[in-house]
């Protein structure tokens, strides 16, 4: 009888702490999809930053000058950032409304006022991606104390043994398995730390600070204007 009492104890123990492991997978599952849809929020945002990149393009006129901007913002190439140069302007940003007497300062002003909003945007990735990186190690540390806290080889064991968790044992193993198939099956359910560069986002930009650009910019704003005044007063109308 005490052996049948320690066996249902031991048993009781184990149950106990299956589903302790259970319970704490499923809330490092969750953290992971939490963790993605995070990633899927700032590839969303570069997507709007890049949006005023490819404005920027948009106002150079002719490939010479977006050059000329590449080189002056120091924009990598190839890179998420330097393709939104060439992309068509859709306007899917917010109007820019300048007022100056000649079109030269019109369009120099609107050149400035984009490369700003460029920024403000820019700085507003870089702390989103910071928090994303931030929430991928506490990730992490979650990761690496759920793996700390549970013996999983042991765990195996006793789920394939266990009647009463079939249903767990279907959803994390496919159904039943034998002992030579425990060691495949442990990196099956092996949970990976999280790498940020595997959600692939852009890197930030690392944009020349306003006042030490605006005048370089404000003279290709000029220049582009002699070269193709044409063409300019079209854009600004």
């Amino acid at each position: 009888m005490e052996d049948d009492l320690l066996s249902c104890l031991t048993r009781q123990v184990k149950e106990e702490v299956l589903e302790n492991y259970l319970t704490q997978r499923r809330v490092v599952e969750m953290q992971l999809e939490d963790l993605k849809a995070q990633a899927e929020e700032v590839r969303s945002l570069a997507q709007q930053v890049g949006k005023r990149i490819t404005r920027l393009g948009y106002l150079m006129i002719h490939p010479e000058m977006v050059s000329r901007l590449v080189a002056l913002l120091k924009i990598p190439s190839p890179s998420f950032w330097r393709d939104c140069l060439d992309k068509p302007f859709s306007r899917g940003v917010r109007f820019i409304k300048v007022s100056a007497f000649t079109g030269k300062s019109k369009y120099r002003k609107l050149l400035l006022e984009s490369y700003r909003r460029l920024q403000e945007w820019m700085a507003h990735y870089q702390d989103a991606m910071a928090d994303f990186e931030l929430e991928c190690r506490a990730l992490n540390l979650n990761i690496q104390g759920f793996h700390n806290n549970f013996d999983l080889l042991t765990i195996l064991n006793f789920l394939k043994n266990l009647d009463v968790c079939a249903l767990e044992q279907k959803h994390f193993l496919g159904g039943n398995f034998s002992a030579d198939e425990i060691m495949s099956v442990e990196k099956k359910l092996y949970i990976h730390p999280v790498d940020p560069k595997e959600f692939q986002l852009p890197e930030p930009l690392e944009l020349p600070a306003y006042p030490l650009v605006s005048q370089d910019l404000g003279r290709l704003a000029e220049e582009i204007f002699r070269r193709y005044q044409h063409q300019i007063k079209k854009l600004l109308k």
